[in-house]
């Protein structure tokens, strides 16, 4: 159940948000293993002088974050970076302009079903 966070620097039309989120989606099913329609995947989109970047970058630029448990292979997160970046190449955003950030807050720092995720047994 990672979490997805999709932010950028200047407004699309629906169907191009859908298609960034499928994006997304479908490379985390592909490198995560995530279950079928675990969509939890947030669009944000800022106005550009609300959102900086580096030197280089275009109106283009996106940022993914992912949170999700620890324990992913190298393997896996570096089929995820590819699968997010090829699939918005052929959206039309260059890879320059994509940046994926994971971060793996511990099982304990995750509260569902009102108890740490640590605390809930694994499913049988």
């Amino acid at each position: 159940m990672p979490l997805a966070k999709i932010e950028v620097r200047r407004s699309r039309p629906a169907s191009e948000v859908t298609a960034l989120m499928e994006a997304v989606y479908l490379a985390m099913r592909e490198a995560l293993k995530v279950p079928e329609d675990d969509r939890q995947i947030r669009y944000i989109e800022h106005r550009p002088e609300h959102f900086w970047v580096a030197p280089g970058k275009s109106e283009n630029y996106t940022l993914v974050e992912v949170l999700m448990f620890p324990g992913r292979s190298m393997d896996a997160k570096r089929t995820l970076y590819q699968g997010i970046t090829q699939r918005f190449g052929a959206l039309g955003i260059a890879p320059i302009d994509v940046m994926v950030v994971l971060t793996e807050p511990p099982k304990e720092s995750w509260g569902l079903l009102g108890l740490p995720a640590s605390e809930i047994p694994p499913k049988i």
